[in-house]
């Protein structure tokens, strides 16, 4: 679903076409060069996007524009190391990097490359010398943390004075998360310092032709579609290992964000999905091994700071957490995890049973199944196991156990659930309905397939609801768009992500000709750092197809919109399919042959009045609504003060702030309030489940009703 196996330096490729000269990047004292296998393999890339993937998009002029923007915010999305002269440098390939490709033309892109590796180490070196420098901490001034709609720097003196307040900032931060006085360990913040700024030198030092030729075609690849990734050897066998169902680690997913390890994914049944201290969008900024010393992480690149992360099974760690959203002058909390060893397969369908008292007084039971994957063991399959795991057969047996434990309804939780087996999506759809269509897909030739639900008779036949957010993607849409289109429950939540395409995994050894491995091989430029059982070329995933719902909707770009909609943090304009440029667009074909079960249209209506009333008066509802505000505010912070003073004072604001919210939080469970000096605690209240259980209560009431009318007639 997500890409998250990408460095910090998302950078983009640039090549001059056939009507120009390549770059000579001998003569221009570039250290880091494509290999001949760099330069065969993004040819071959080339082509299968222009010629076989689902898009099949003409890598021309508009391409071009795509990739070099991609280029720019790749490598300089704050717009901290760049100059505008370099910007007007760069501007000769805009309309002919995806031409180039075609050639096998890198020259360009790793001009650019090497271009701001020159910049960014100029901008570390001049941040060392200024950590001696004597800052004045009673000056009211200020620094712009991310610059990213602001134009470029004109002159190198506002590039150094903007880096003059960026060491200022790191320094006043540091102070106050360790003492009160600026004075007091100062000097050995300083040192701390130092030691980040020389680690950021050492790591981009260490950057090799195979890390710029990832960078690379990964940008080529987001231009087309963003879902298609070509991945180098050791970056193919690193995601075919998170695609293997084992891990030892954290479980949580990382991407590298303003030089921030930010989660962007927490792996069901891993400790930070137990835990729960952990939220995506949260930043990691330091590790410790143990009882250990902290190491700084901010900047590191993000395979560095995943190993100081993962770790052996039993193993502790300690993770400086800021919290989503948060200004990054705050104060982090601190997070204590022991890894496990997360076995996927395990990663399976829990259950649960709500008691919850209706607007009529009556108690109504409802089990609950929180379902993190759509998953199935294909090994197992294969082997001819009849005992095999999967989704269907896990829910099933949960579903017998609900009716006999006697609930009244049953609510499918499928929130941050990403997806998995399309076969799974469509077997469990069966388990609510008797048979018939559940999803169409569409390949890169307009060919359709339907594929059905054959197993006659639903297993779950009473009232049903399922629970989405802004991360159900992929089969968790395919399942809740079947479920809304036959209406055979009710959707709560927030739409969901809209990825509503197909991906295939090939290793690019399939398009090697002999004449070319030759070729690398006469060239003598072998990979050193190629893992033992890698895909010796890489691989690319590309997209081959489209998803479709029965009743004709794709479920690309707009996802599926609940019946009955919770406000949310996570907006479509920044999360979501619709949030990124190349995705294809939203389309619809030919309905399904199926038979609806029932129409829901009415009592969804009825529904919608009795939550909003239920809201007006609800202190969990305010509470959430609280917390997307402070989100969205801070999320919106365009710089901090270099004041110790105004940083303190504003600091204390916000941690009174944030004491006095929770308090009412806990006042409203009934749980003792948050005293100073105590452990910050943990919100056990998950609104929008609680919520979703009450219109389910609802939906038997009002159904009971309208059966006595029915009756009474």
């Amino acid at each position: 679903m997500f890409k998250n196996l990408i460095f910090c330096l998302s950078i983009i490729s640039i090549v001059a076409c056939g009507a120009k000269p390549r770059i000579n990047l001998e003569e221009q004292g570039i250290p880091l060069k494509p290999t001949t296998q760099h330069e065969i393999i993004a040819k071959e890339v080339a082509n299968l996007l222009e010629n076989y993937s689902y898009k099949k998009v003409p890598l021309d002029d508009s391409i071009s524009a795509i990739v070099y923007k991609n280029l720019l915010e790749g490598l300089d999305q704050g717009k901290n190391y760049l100059l505008k002269s370099d910007i007007e440098d760069f501007q000769q390939f805009e309309n002919t990097i995806s031409q180039d490709f075609k050639e096998g033309d890198l020259s360009s892109a790793f001009y650019i490359f090497n271009k701001y590796n020159e910049r960014y180490l100029q901008c570390l070196n001049f941040a060392l010398e200024e950590i001696d420098t004597k800052h004045d901490f009673s000056k009211d001034e200020s620094y712009v943390v991310y610059r990213e709609k602001l134009d470029w720097f004109t002159t190198e003196a506002e590039l150094r004075d903007q880096w003059r307040k960026r060491v200022k900032y790191d320094l006043l931060n540091l102070n106050l998360a360790t003492s009160d006085s600026v004075e007091t360990d100062y000097e050995k913040n300083k040192e701390t310092l130092r030691s980040r700024y020389k680690n950021l030198i050492s790591q981009i030092e260490k950057t090799n032709s195979n890390d710029a030729f990832q960078l690379i075609m990964s940008s080529l690849t987001d231009a087309v579609d963003p879902h298609t990734t070509y991945y180098n050897p050791s970056f193919a066998q690193a995601f075919n290992e998170s695609m293997s169902n084992t891990l030892e680690g954290i479980g949580a997913q990382l991407m590298m964000e303003n030089e921030m390890v930010t989660i962007k994914m927490i792996i069901a049944g891993g400790p930070a999905f137990k835990d729960k201290a952990l939220q995506i969008n949260d930043r990691i900024v330091g590790v410790a091994q143990g009882d250990g010393e902290f190491e700084d992480v901010i900047g590191w690149r993000l395979d560095a700071a995943v190993a100081k992360i993962k770790g052996k099974k039993g193993t502790v760690v300690r993770l400086k957490i800021l919290p989503a959203g948060a200004d990054p002058s705050s104060s982090p909390k601190i997070v204590k995890l022991t890894r496990e060893k997360i076995v996927l397969e395990e990663e399976s369908a829990k259950r649960e049973i709500k008691t919850i008292k209706g607007e009529d007084g009556k108690s109504y039971k409802i089990g609950i199944i929180n379902l993190p994957k759509f998953y199935i063991d294909f090994e197992a399959v294969r082997r001819g196991d009849p005992d095999y795991k999967s989704t269907t057969r896990d829910v099933r047996l949960l579903l017998d156990s609900l009716k006999t434990d006697g609930v009244d309804a049953v609510l499918m939780d499928l929130r941050n659930n990403g997806g998995g087996s399309l076969q799974e999506a469509i077997e469990l759809t069966g388990l609510f309905i008797d048979k018939g269509p559940v999803v169409q897909v569409r390949d890169s030739r307009d060919r359709v397939q339907v594929d059905s639900d054959k197993d006659p008779g639903a297993i779950w036949e009473g009232p049903f609801g399922v629970i989405t957010n802004r991360f159900s993607a992929s089969a968790s849409e395919i399942f809740a768009g079947a479920i809304q289109d036959y209406g055979r429950g009710i959707i709560l939540g927030s739409t969901t992500y809209g990825k509503g395409t197909v991906q295939n995994a090939v290793e690019m050894a399939r398009f090697i000709s002999p004449t070319n491995r030759l070729l690398i091989k006469a060239s003598g430029e072998t990979d050193a750092d190629t893992p033992n059982g890698a895909p010796e070329f890489g691989q690319i995933n590309i997209t081959m197809g489209k998803f479709y719902r029965v009743n004709g909707s794709s479920t690309q770009h707009r996802g599926v919109t609940p019946d009955l909609s919770f406000p949310t943090q996570y907006t479509a304009e920044k999360f979501g399919e619709s949030s990124e440029p190349s995705a294809l667009p939203w389309d619809q074909i030919k309905p399904s042959a199926f038979s609806k079960i029932a129409d829901l249209s009415a009592i969804k209506t009825q529904l919608s009045d009795i939550h909003t009333t239920r809201m007006e008066k609800s202190p969990a509802y305010s509470f959430l609504l609280e917390d997307i505000k402070e989100y969205t505010d801070n999320d919106s912070i365009p710089q901090v003060s270099l004041n110790t003073e105004k940083l303190k004072s504003e600091r204390e604001k916000i941690r009174i702030k944030q004491r006095d919210r929770i308090n009412k939080q806990l006042a409203f469970l009934g749980q003792p309030l948050w005293k100073e000096g105590q452990p910050q605690p943990k919100l056990e209240y998950d609104f929008v489940l609680e919520e979703s259980a009450n219109v389910l209560t609802d939906y038997i009431r009002l159904e009971s009703q309208k059966q006595k009318v029915v009756l009474n007639k």
